[in-house]
């Protein structure tokens, strides 16, 4: 056999959401580009801020001397101070630059920090719906993940329910808000209650228990919401980030990890965190794409410009019939699927040349999630379409 046994069974449960994306391409071609409404991926269509661009030109006209050498395998130290001073703004203690690595985007970091602390057959507990690579990444380190459900009618955390599947094998939790793929906003209530239940079992268990707070979407909230700091409610609390969605950077792969100063033996995490970033292979984070974002940690795209998009889709959805929570952030809606099998909703929606993904893809069956980050003129275009696939389904609105 040419692939290992684990991959080939890895491979039969791969990403809905690339399946979709590959199978968006085929009708492309068939359809025309204009004629079919891809919703699948969250591959933002909007440039990076205009600062990026000066930013880059800078770098270009006026290159530094050894500025594609390595460096420390933490990361430049200056983009480190930059990101360590955005995260004290917002955090009870000072966060400095040794408590933050460098990495190839969000998921280089969530692999270096599970690397870090697990070890075989530890459980991550993660909520469903989930990012469906955290299953990968979880077994990439020799740990086992452990679903607990949301509240089905907030998707907010069940914090009772996370107590109870906490055991004497249980090492961590990812918690992601805004949240892909139903774009809810966790509170800094329910972060506080998780912060203490953490506390209260890790010493119950005699083990330093991690909550691995995954924020991609943090910048990107709506009506004047703000994304709790996870480091003023829980101690032994990591964030990991990329850029790709704030800064529209996807293809470039720069984010971070950073550790709360707070936490249990932080310099010992963080020592084990800049190790594991080495011997995974990423080694460091791309050079330039370091220099460049240290000057841009306050930057964004169009915020605002998702907000629009938002609100034509949801508006529209619902008038419709289709049935969701409003989304406090990210660039997902995630409704109700009107047939009780969603990937049959889903071939369906094919019919008419629009393509989401099933909930089955992120571990809650019986919804689709839909992302909006493309044009908004396609979102426009696609309005008829999603009126014939409603009428189809004898949706009232």
């Amino acid at each position: 056999m040419a692939i290992a046994d684990k991959i080939s069974t890895c491979l039969e449960k791969a990403s809905w959401i690339r399946k979709m994306f590959e199978q968006g391409n085929a009708l492309r071609r068939i359809h025309g580009d204009e004629n079919v409404f891809d919703f699948t991926l969250g591959n933002p269509a909007v440039e990076p801020p205009e600062a990026f661009r000066r930013e880059l030109l800078a770098m270009a006209k006026n290159p530094l001397p050894g500025m594609h050498r390595y460096m420390s395998n933490a990361g430049y130290e200056k983009t480190r101070e930059a990101v360590a001073a955005l995260l004290s703004e917002t955090s009870p203690q000072k966060v400095e630059a040794g408590h933050v690595v460098m990495t190839c985007g969000a998921g280089g970091a969530l692999n270096v920090v599970l690397k870090t602390i697990l070890n075989p057959g530890d459980e991550v507990i993660i909520l469903n719906p989930f990012f469906v690579e955290y299953k990968f990444y979880i077994d990439n380190h020799g740990g086992a993940p452990r679903e607990v459900s949301t509240d089905p009618e907030t998707f907010l955390p069940d914090v009772a329910a996370i107590d109870k599947a906490i055991g004497a094998k249980t090492r961590a939790i990812i918690l992601n808000s805004p949240n892909n793929p139903t774009g809810v906003i966790y509170p800094a209530e329910v972060l506080a209650r998780i912060g203490a239940l953490l506390d209260r079992k890790g010493r119950e268990l005699k083990r330093a228990l991690y909550l691995i707070s995954d924020e991609p979407y943090a910048r990107i909230a709506y009506d004047g919401a703000t994304v709790p700091n996870v480091f003023a409610h829980v101690r032994n609390a990591v964030i990991v980030t990329s850029h790709s969605k704030d800064l529209a950077l996807p293809g470039e792969h720069i984010g971070y990890l950073a550790a709360n100063p707070a936490m249990e033996e932080v310099e010992r995490f963080m020592e084990g965190a800049v190790f594991c970033n080495r011997i995974l292979g990423f080694v460091n984070a791309p050079a330039l794409m370091q220099r460049l974002v240290a000057g841009l940690q306050h930057e964004s795209v169009d915020i605002a410009a998702y907000q629009r998009k938002r609100d034509l889709l949801y508006g529209h959805l619902t008038s419709l019939g289709f049935h969701m929570v409003k989304p406090g952030g990210a660039f997902y809606l995630f409704p109700r699927s009107p047939l009780a099998d969603d990937v049959e909703f889903v071939r369906l929606a094919l019919k008419h040349l629009i393509l989401v993904v099933p909930g089955a893809g992120f571990g809650m069956p019986g919804f689709f999630r839909i992302a909006y980050c493309m044009e908004q003129e396609m979102i426009e275009r696609s309005l008829p379409a999603w009126e014939n696939l409603a009428g189809e389904l004898d949706l009232k609105g």
